[in-house]
C-alpha cells in the first residue's frame, strides 16, 4: 500500500490539468455542513483535505503512501499556523486503521477504494469508515461508473492525457501518458502504467514511469458490499453535480450512515 513513489512528486500538478476533476466543492459542502471534525480516507497530498481546513474546519487525513504524505507535509508548513492546527495526519492502511475518536462526516474522495483488490480488503476499507463514524454521521465516497467499451480495448497503447510546466524548469513539459497492460475480468482489476516524460520542446529529456492496479466496481457489488459492512445509502448522485445516478452515469457517487442497529 505504500505507494505513488513517482506519482507523488507530479501528482498535484497532474490533477490541477484535469478539467473535469470538479470534486472538491461537492466535498467542501458536506464538510461545512458537518461542522467537522472530519475524517479524509486516502487524504493523498491534501488536493481536498487542505481546502477543508481552509474552511476553518478540524480534519484527520489517513493515508498508507509515505511519498504522499510527504508532499501533504510540505504544502502543510507553508499554510498559516491557524490552518496547521486544524490537520492531523496518521500513516496506516485503510482495512486496519482504527482511532478513540468518532466522527460526523467521513470522506473517501477520487476513488481510494479502488485501491482495494479483494472482496475482503473492499468490505474491511468500508467497515474502517463505518467504524469512525458518529451517532447520525456520513461516510462520502466515489468511484468511477465502469464503461466496459474503454475498459476492454486500446490494450497495450499509449494515451496522451494532459501536460504541464515542469516546476523550476522554464520552457520545459511534463506530459503524462497512460498505457493499459491488462484487464481482469473475473477480479474486476486493471493493469495500468503512469508515464511521466519531461520534454524540452519535442526533445525528450527524462521519463520516469509507475504502475498500478486498480478494481472497478458494478451497483449490485458496491450494495452488496454496503450491506456486509452495516451501511446503508441516504443518496446516491452520477456525478458531483449531484446527478441522478443512471446508465449515462461517469460516476457512482454514495452518501451513507450505519444501520440505526449499528449506531
Amino acid at each position: 500500500m505504500d505507494c505513488y513513489h513517482v506519482s507523488a512528486k507530479h501528482y498535484d500538478a497532474a490533477y490541477a490539468a484535469k478539467s473535469d476533476l470538479v470534486d472538491i466543492p461537492f466535498y467542501l459542502d458536506l464538510a461545512r455542513r458537518s461542522l467537522g471534525p472530519i475524517l479524509e480516507i486516502g487524504c493523498g497530498t491534501g488536493r481536498v483535505l487542505l481546502p477543508i481546513a481552509r474552511e476553518g474546519l478540524e480534519i484527520h487525513g489517513l493515508d498508507a503512501s509515505s511519498p504522499m504524505l510527504r508532499i501533504l507535509k510540505q504544502r502543510l508548513a507553508a499554510e498559516p499556523a491557524s490552518v496547521r492546527r486544524r490537520v492531523h495526519l496518521h500513516t496506516a492502511d485503510m482495512r486496519r486503521f482504527r482511532l478513540k475518536k468518532k466522527f460526523p462526516l467521513v470522506i473517501m474522495p477520487f476513488r481510494p477504494l479502488q485501491h482495494m483488490h479483494t472482496v475482503p480488503d473492499q468490505l474491511a476499507a468500508l467497515r474502517t469508515a463505518a467504524h469512525h463514524l458518529q451517532k447520525n454521521g456520513r461516510f462520502a465516497f466515489d468511484v468511477f461508473y465502469p464503461d466496459y467499451e474503454k475498459i476492454f480495448s486500446a490494450i497495450g497503447q499509449e494515451i496522451a492525457e494532459f501536460e504541464w510546466p515542469s516546476p523550476g524548469a522554464p520552457g520545459k513539459t511534463v506530459r503524462r501518458f497512460f498505457r493499459k497492460e491488462s484487464v481482469d475480468k473475473i477480479n474486476q482489476r486493471i493493469e495500468f502504467t503512469f508515464l511521466y516524460r519531461t520534454f524540452d520542446g519535442s526533445h525528450l529529456l527524462h521519463e520516469e514511469s509507475e504502475r498500478f492496479s486498480l478494481s472497478y466496481f458494478t451497483y449490485p457489488h458496491l450494495r452488496a458490499l454496503f450491506l456486509l459492512a452495516g451501511l446503508e445509502p441516504v443518496a446516491e448522485y452520477g456525478s458531483c453535480a449531484k446527478t441522478p445516478l443512471d446508465n449515462s452515469s461517469p460516476e457512482m457517487i454514495f452518501l451513507l450512515r450505519k444501520f440505526p442497529s449499528k449506531r
